[in-house]
């Protein structure tokens, strides 16, 4: 039988969302192991005074197998 835990996580890249969800699973990589996949639950962006995207915020939910 496997048991699985879900963690989430806040990441954020000034390029793409894309590039925020791996930096997030780059770092948690570090000190979680057994990591089987993610979702992003939620896509965020900061903005300058004229609209402009300035940064990508995504909050992940992070499953991975507890042995």
């Amino acid at each position: 039988m496997s048991v699985a835990k879900i963690i989430e996580i806040n990441a954020s890249s000034k390029t793409s969302v894309e590039d925020a969800v791996r930096s997030g699973l780059k770092k948690v990589s570090e000190t979680v192991k057994g990591i089987q996949g993610a979702w992003i639950n939620e896509t965020k962006v900061v903005t300058d005074g004229d609209g402009n995207i300035t940064e990508w915020r995504v909050n992940l939910r992070v499953t991975f197998l507890v042995s």
